[in-house]
């Protein structure tokens, strides 16, 4: 069975490619006009990502095997589900900074993006960060006692 496949850095470039092809249809061809997104489009737009990702995990099954395609709808429905306190945060700031509706979705598509990015930057740099330095743990814990205590004790 081919679920032995080790998953090697091609396939994470490949991955991130089509991320990107995604990303530029989204923009570049789906939404080039700046338009007011309504509930029956949006309900269609995520239907056809959900059949996408649907049709995906069985196509993990076939080629890795039933576990990795159920720990991939798992990881989905748990990802949808945490995302819905970023919708609520993401209508606040709209409405905070009055972003009129036809330009939300390039505001939230470029404010993503970005977001992704300084993830991973900051990602790549702890890591380096932490494997030449791994004193610098003890500092970055210490770090978020603090902040944890602070928080908890009401003081901003």
């Amino acid at each position: 069975m081919l679920a032995l496949i080790e998953i090697t850095h091609w396939h994470w470039v490949g991955f991130i490619l089509c991320v990107l092809v995604f990303l530029a249809l989204d923009l570049g061809v789906f939404h080039r006009r700046a338009h007011v997104v309504k509930f029956k489009e949006a309900l269609a737009w995520s239907a056809l990502w959900m059949t996408l990702s649907f049709a995906f995990a069985g196509l993990l099954s076939l080629i890795r095997g039933r576990e990795e395609a159920v720990e991939f709808v798992t990881g989905y429905i748990i990802e949808l589900s945490l995302s819905m306190d970023n919708v609520f945060v993401i209508a606040l700031l709209f409405t905070f900074f009055r972003v009129p509706a036809q330009f939300q979705h390039r505001v939230l598509f470029w404010g993503i993006l970005g977001a992704l990015l300084m993830r991973g930057v900051l990602i790549a740099a702890g890591a380096e960060l932490v494997q030449h330095f791994q004193w610098t743990l003890y500092v970055f814990g210490a770090f978020l006692v603090f902040t944890g205590i602070k928080n908890a004790a009401g003081q901003r």
